[in-house]
């Protein structure tokens, strides 16, 4: 065989190795099924996958021709975890602005531009997509961050498949509370004032020619969306006062609202079922790191989902980088009274319900995608670790930038220095 023959063979076999395998047809068997639902968790059961959409659930399901059969080995399968708010995809490096896309600051320019899209920046190359998915996450929100108004724009729901676009509809972040009143006049009370001009813009009660208008048209427009119904905002907001204002406000105007943090929520968990707000919060506020945090306790999640309140999670801090800790965010809030089955929907159905993905995502039911993580154990404790993930059918490398860098420097290295190794 040639030289140039045997590299080009070389050349072909890395790229079959980097791409993710195509869609299978596959038959998970002898599973401990955690299915999101309310059929609760099956023993022994058996997932059919036809085409990347899960066919059927049950127990001694046959195996079509041609179809891939996987042994689970009893142990739990899951669909594939949610993320949290995060920029995978849109954050590389933090420290390197010319890798952060994820908000909008334009200077002199109309700071308020809800029309600002996160999601039109997203890389589904990333290096950040496959660090988490081999932890088991399928999905995430992307999040618009706080530029140069507390209304940050919008992000929506991205599958880690390494297709391209968002699912699902857009929503509006805005962000309430001490840490926003630097872009409010310095005061929470301004940000009530410049809601409301913002609703009654959107709403033509202020002209657009008006010399004091906040909006452009494209955010107008924007803000008019949302304000009927088509898409949530998710408020970022800790402090059980801004809460009830921030209940207040919403049922005057008939919007829907999720709140991101929520450090004091259980303080207002009845009116937050009422109301039929879900909050995603960070499972690892105990402290009154804060002002606005100073009720934080590690119990939130168990209150708010005692009062009938559907319960999700997110983290604050460098969530792109270090979204497998979503994990541990969950295990907390079970260690600290959630039911089990509450923690594992905090990370499955209530996001996908919540962001309007749940025709899709975030259970094991016939019709849905298969998107599903077989794991070694019990995913809410850290300990355990993801062994396969599928998603849409395809089984995706079990290998990232990290994984790729620890066997790089635990291999010999041979004669030549590690500088050398390939």
């Amino acid at each position: 065989m040639s030289r140039h023959l045997l590299g080009r063979l070389c050349l072909l076999a890395a790229a079959v190795a980097a791409t993710p395998a195509f869609a299978q047809d596959v038959l998970i068997r002898n599973a401990t099924v955690h299915t999101a639902t309310a059929q609760g968790t099956l023993k022994h059961a058996d997932v059919l996958i036809r085409n990347g959409v899960i066919q059927s659930v049950g127990t001694g399901l046959a195996a079509p021709a041609g179809v891939d059969v996987v042994d689970a080995a009893g142990k739990p399968l899951t669909p594939a975890l949610f993320a949290g708010i995060t920029e995978i995809g849109v954050e590389e490096v933090s420290g390197e602005q010319a890798t952060d896309d994820s908000s909008v600051s334009l200077g002199n320019l109309q700071p308020m531009r809800p029309e600002f899209d996160v999601t039109l920046a997203y890389n589904p190359a990333s290096v950040l997509v496959p660090v988490a998915r081999v932890e088991g996450l399928g999905f995430t929100l992307l999040g618009a961050g706080t530029g140069a108004s507390f209304i940050a724009g919008q992000g929506g729901v991205v599958r880690l498949d390494g297709s391209a676009d968002p699912i699902g509809p857009r929503a509006l972040f805005v962000r309430l509370g001490g840490g926003a009143s630097g872009l409010s006049g310095n005061s929470r009370a301004a940000q009530w004032m410049l809601l409301d001009q913002l609703v009654a813009e959107a709403r033509g009660r202020i002209p657009a020619d008006s010399p004091h208008a906040l909006l452009t048209p494209a955010g107008r427009a924007t803000l008019a969306k949302y304000l009927a119904g088509n898409g949530r905002l998710v408020i970022g907001v800790n402090r059980a006062a801004d809460i009830r204002q921030l209940l207040r406000w919403s049922k005057k105007e008939n919007v829907r609202i999720a709140i991101s943090g929520g450090a004091e929520a259980w303080k207002l968990a009845p009116e937050l079922a009422q109301a039929r707000v879900p909050v995603f919060i960070d499972g690892l506020a105990a402290l009154p790191s804060d002002f606005d945090q100073i009720g934080a306790t590690l119990e939130n999640a168990k209150r708010l989902d005692a009062a009938g309140v559907s319960v999700g999670f997110t983290q604050s801090g460098d969530a792109s980088h270090n979204a497998r800790k979503i994990r541990q965010h969950a295990g907390n809030a079970v260690a600290n009274g959630l039911p089990w089955e509450q923690g594992l929907a905090g990370l499955t159905r209530v996001p996908a319900q919540a962001l309007g993905v749940d025709d899709r995502l975030g259970s094991i039911a016939p019709g849905k995608l298969a998107d599903l993580v077989l794991w070694s154990g019990d995913p809410l404790d850290v300990i355990n670790t993801a062994e396969q993930i599928w998603l849409g059918g395809k089984a995706m490398p079990m290998r990232s930038r990290q994984t790729e860098l620890r066997d790089r420097y635990l291999r010999d290295s041979g004669a030549l220095p590690r500088a050398y190794s390939r």
